[in-house]
């Protein structure tokens, strides 16, 4: 009996490629498929000046896959490959109804049950801005809020593993809509729990904003009055579509004190700002070390730059947070160190920039931004 990637296979080969005589399979346009515990996702690669009139395909593909047996939820997107110099069609931000022309789709609709949305974000990678998204959640959820956490970095999610969960699975309620994880007190979702934590997410563009879209729209997250984002590092189609579709209450940007990292750092705050999105502050990590032997304090990274960034460009500094071991142990044990020692100093920097946001967010003076010294 074929398996269900075969299933959905031969029922995509019964939806016809416009202009070629043959079906989307056998015309090479259909991308690996995709299957975990009966959720599927593909994509389907289309010319790039002809996009808005594939959007019928798409449909029909998603009911095709949607009507095999064993298939519990399915998500197709269209690629469109843009040549160098052109022009990216608009396709993206309208749905043809068969009329003649297209409706532009809503934009920033906000989550049912969700007060605010808070994205974290860095200008690139290995600065340490998933453990500090879930270190805030967490000290947020301290603070007496209901909090989740959405792991929105598509192609290297680290919540998972950071917030004890790895190898667990996501259920599909009556609704057919995904049922966040929890733990600490938090709820949590992310692709890290729809596929092996070592498969490669090898996703066209498209296709990483499809399956967001999907995770954040169609997942069960009740009542919350914050949704923590864990944004991808830079500024690409992943991070742009979050702030022009999702309406963030604002942004927390993740630097190390390095001019490389505050470089980065300064692009992404351009970003939110140019699409209107409140940055709500600057967080310094590895902002120094302190030797457990000797107790010299090293500057490592530099030190202070974030905060002389955050002057410069007229945002809140919300403090700064060490280089210390014990943050990397426990965020490596998915014990987060605001989760499993709420009174220890590390734990008390995370608490003090949720309370820096939470003032920012209620217009009140900022407060002096934390510093802890390990003695």
């Amino acid at each position: 009996m074929p398996n269900l990637k075969e299933q959905v296979a031969a029922a995509l080969s019964k939806i016809t490629m416009p202009g070629t005589g043959k079906d989307i399979v056998a015309a090479g346009a259909v991308s690996d498929i995709y299957e975990k515990d009966g959720k599927v996702m593909l994509s389907i690669s289309v010319p790039a000046d002809k996009a808005s009139r594939f959007e019928p395909i798409r449909a029909a593909a998603e009911a095709a896959v949607k009507s095999v047996p064993g298939v519990v939820k399915a998500t197709v997107a269209l690629t469109a490959e843009v040549a160098p110099g052109s022009t990216p069609p608009k396709a993206a931000a309208s749905h043809d109804h068969g009329h003649g022309h297209s409706h532009a789709m809503p934009a920033k609709n906000g989550i049912p049950g969700v007060k605010s949305i808070i994205a974290v974000a860095s200008g690139k990678g290995g600065v340490g801005k998933s453990t500090t998204a879930v270190n805030f959640a967490l000290a947020l959820a301290a603070r007496g809020l209901k909090v989740g956490i959405l792991d929105a970095d598509i192609y290297g999610p680290s919540v998972p593993r950071l917030m004890g969960l790895s190898g667990d699975k996501p259920e599909v309620n009556e609704d057919r809509t995904l049922v966040p994880l929890e733990n600490y007190g938090l709820k949590v979702m992310s692709i890290g729990f729809l596929v092996d934590e070592e498969t490669p997410m090898i996703w066209r563009a498209p296709m990483a904003v499809s399956a967001l879209t999907q995770m954040l729209r169609e997942s069960a997250w009740g009542e919350l009055d914050v949704l923590v984002v864990d944004m991808p590092p830079g500024t690409g189609d992943v991070q742009l579509t979050m702030a022009q579709q999702v309406p963030l209450t604002g942004a927390v940007i993740v630097s190390t004190p390095q001019d490389l990292a505050l470089l980065d750092a300064r692009r992404g705050v351009a970003m939110f700002q140019k699409v209107e999105v409140p940055v709500l502050g600057i967080v310094e990590n590895m902002a120094y070390f302190i030797c457990p032997n000797c107790g010299t304090h090293h500057d490592i990274f530099g030190h202070g730059g974030a905060a002389q960034e955050a002057r410069r460009i007229g945002v809140p500094f919300l403090g700064e947070v060490p280089l210390e071991m014990k943050i990397r142990e426990t965020s490596d044990a998915g014990l987060p160190v605001v989760a499993t020692e709420p009174n220890g100093p590390h734990a008390e920097s995370y608490l003090a920039i949720a309370g820096r946001v939470l003032d920012t967010l209620a217009g009140k003076p900022e407060r002096a931004a934390p510093r802890i010294v390990i003695e």
